[in-house]
């Protein structure tokens, strides 16, 4: 691990270049190592000194529009429309609204997120049977974010040149690493959004897009209850820029070698970059090795008799039509591709 300044890497000329387009899914806000859109935006000159083309998506539409009007004050360019994260048509009009007003879209943060909501220790009964509570912290921690991404991974392409530097910026917390007593939802919802990144980190990059996680510890807004406060009184709370910062970083950065890392903010000091690759130490690199050695043994006699058995055991019903030599002989027929395939995500 080592510490990232968050400065720019990118030298001015070439992000001048082509002015980025960012858009924001924002919709709701929370704390606990969340940080509203509104917040982290306004503390953004990074973006406006960039002439980027900001879009937010805010539940509230009053707040989004307020945030426009402190871009635009403050010498950027931005548009707002309303949008709840939870629901797919409104996504879709966000990403519809971004391409339409601007023809591409360059960086996606997606940042609404809210904590637990009730109490995930206790049942609430009617008629003496348990009632099902709503996980809505997932709903709109994971569920929302993966929706999100999906449709930039489609959005993001269009009208994309091969010199274009796309990043999608997702905003995860130190409870992706650590479990937060009393907030099990949440802890879970952060857990998700990590491992969501090393999912597509190289699935993104085939498309020319990099990924990254900014991982906060409780930041200094006016978001936090005078409980919570009072609680991390004492504690360093990570300055609002700071986070803001190590975004703009992790979405400008074009070194291959950081897309799918961690930048954490445990504190109110530097910003720590954890790299891919320092993700397979201690148990991370038991559990990568035991999976490599697996599909690295894909090649071979061995590996085409496992074969062979696997696909005779999972194809039992279709055995008395007589397809299972078809399948084989498809197998071994495209036995590079699939070797190729293999080593392509193990590399």
């Amino acid at each position: 691990m080592r510490i990232a300044q968050p400065v720019l890497k990118v030298a001015p000329v070439e992000l001048e270049k082509k002015a980025p387009y960012a858009l924001h899914p924002m919709g709701r806000s929370s704390y606990g190592g969340l940080h509203t859109g509104r917040l982290v935006l306004s503390s953004l000159p990074s973006f406006t000194a960039y002439r980027a083309k900001v879009v937010i998506g805010d539940l509230n539409d009053t707040a989004g529009k307020q945030t426009v009007a402190e871009i635009e004050a403050a010498g950027g360019t931005a548009t707002s429309i309303k949008c709840n994260v939870v629901v797919w048509d409104d996504l879709v009009a966000l990403f519809e609204h971004a391409i339409t007003k601007y023809q591409s879209i360059d960086i996606v943060i997606p940042n609404a997120g809210i904590t637990d909501r009730g109490d995930f220790d206790s049942l609430v009964f009617k008629d003496g049977k348990p009632v099902e509570q709503k996980a809505l912290a997932i709903d709109i921690n994971v569920t929302a974010v993966l929706k999100t991404v999906q449709l930039a991974q489609h959005y993001m392409t269009i009208g994309q040149k091969e010199s274009d530097l796309k990043s999608i910026v997702l905003i995860g917390s130190m409870a992706s690493w650590i479990g937060i007593p009393k907030a099990p939802l949440y802890s879970c919802s952060k857990h998700a959004i990590l491992g969501l990144m090393r999912s597509l980190t190289k699935p993104l990059a085939f498309k020319g897009i990099r990924v990254a996680v900014i991982h906060p510890f409780f930041a200094d807004t006016n978001i936090l209850p005078t409980a919570v406060k009072l609680f991390l009184a004492g504690i360093p709370l990570v300055p609002v820029t700071r986070v803001a910062g190590a975004i703009f970083y992790a979405a400008t950065d074009p070194d291959p070698a950081t897309n799918g890392s961690c930048w954490l903010l445990p504190d109110d000091g530097p910003v720590f970059l954890l790299k891919k690759e320092e993700l397979k130490l201690g148990v991370y690199e038991m559990i990568d090795s035991r999976v490599n050695a697996a599909f690295k043994g894909a090649k071979g006699a061995q590996f085409y008799i496992r074969l062979t058995k696997d696909v005779w055991r999972n194809c039992a019903p279709l055995r008395q039509l007589g397809l299972v030599g078809l399948v084989g002989a498809i197998a071994w027929t495209n036995r590079t591709q699939i070797i190729g395939l293999v080593s392509q995500y193990t590399s």
